[in-house]
């Protein structure tokens, strides 16, 4: 056995208690033999064929049983073992991120973005390394935005916008000025891009992720608004007030577990009430607060309309107007979905909120 080091993090073990070691495998191991060595927590370093290791994740996938339908803290439970499960499936990796394996695909650069550089041996799960390729591929092609007109490039850990609906929202609505706006956990950028595109004359962009500060301002400046549109690395609010406060919070309570994940999931609405208690200070006496929000919470009973019409009220704001679409999917709704119920009847809706007078 072996201990596995963390890519870009030499003197950090990956593992904590039971897993702490790994055990070699190949071609020659089946799924059902691969799946025991996981479940009693020891890993496997891959040192066979690259596309068959990529097999054996599927079937692995296919061999663990599927979420508990209608139990939404059981299905994110259930989901969380399955990932830590199959993260215990490891690739080696060279000094520089080569991949030591039959057919493997050049990672270096992908890597290299997201781990930064390393000139010691290492390993990663291998999902996580498909994850880095399938993140790079994304920002070399980028995501079309019709409202845009152009596409968005996400890096690894920031969102894509794959939900055209709220993007859209926010590119019909009437605006309530031009001459400033705010875009509160920019992301992508993508909001600010679109405010920026119908005309707002100097937008500034805050998150809190070093990563989506880049990213954003790199997607900013690729499509011609690096003058005139401001990212800024903060916590909800830059400074000083605006006649347009926009934010599309994480739409679900619950506890981020992976990068992804923070865009998803806001622990306690941290940042829905944050951003809700804090845009009354930040608004310009006749400016409005848009909160761009899924209704996906309420049918999966983890808020209800009552709770945030009441935290709108208690921060002194009032609701102008709301505007709700279907959600559209990015893929067709799978019927064994367990929350398969909840998302075809999601809705998403821009709220339109000014001070109470």
């Amino acid at each position: 056995m072996a201990h596995l080091v963390v890519p870009g993090e030499p003197d950090r073990r990956l593992f904590s208690p039971p897993s702490r070691h790994a055990v070699l495998a190949d071609d020659r191991l089946s799924a059902d033999a691969a799946l025991r060595t996981l479940s009693s927590g020891v890993a496997l370093l891959w040192r066979g064929d690259f596309p068959a290791a990529r097999r054996l994740l599927d079937a692995l996938a296919r061999r663990l049983p599927s979420p508990p339908p209608d139990d939404f803290a059981r299905y994110r439970a259930d989901r969380a073992r399955r990932a830590r499960l199959l993260s215990l499936l490891h690739a080696p990796l060279d000094p520089g991120y080569v991949v030591p394996l039959r057919r493997a695909p050049d990672v270096r650069a992908a890597c290299t973005g997201v781990y930064g550089p390393s000139d010691v041996p290492a390993a990663v799960p291998l999902r996580e390394l498909l994850g880095v390729l399938s993140a790079a591929e994304w920002r070399r092609t980028g995501v079309e935005v019709p409202a845009l007109g152009a596409r968005i490039h996400p890096h690894y850990g920031v969102f894509a916008p794959l939900r055209p609906e709220y993007v859209d929202l926010v590119a019909a609505a009437p605006l309530p000025g031009t001459e400033l706006a705010f875009d509160i956990g920019t992301g992508t950028g993508v909001l600010a891009a679109v405010l920026a595109h119908r005309g707002v004359e100097r937008v500034v962009a805050t998150d809190a992720s070093a990563r989506a500060v880049a990213c954003a301002r790199e997607n900013l400046t690729r499509l011609g608004f690096g003058e005139r549109a401001e990212v800024v690395r903060t916590d909800l609010f830059p400074p000083g007030r605006a006649p347009l406060v926009v934010a599309n919070p994480p739409w679900l309570p619950g506890r981020p577990r992976t990068p992804l994940d923070h865009a998803v999931y806001d622990p306690g609405h941290r940042m829905l009430r944050g951003f809700l208690d804090r845009a009354r200070r930040h608004l310009t006496p006749h400016g409005e607060a848009w909160l761009v929000l899924s209704d996906l919470a309420e049918h999966l009973g983890l808020r209800t309309r009552a709770q945030l019409l009441a935290w709108i009220e208690a921060a002194g704001l009032r609701v102008l107007d709301r505007t709700g679409t279907p959600a559209r999917h990015p893929r067709a709704l799978d019927e064994a979905d367990p929350l398969h119920r909840a998302r075809a009847a999601e809705v998403t809706s821009l709220w339109r909120l000014s001070p109470q007078r």
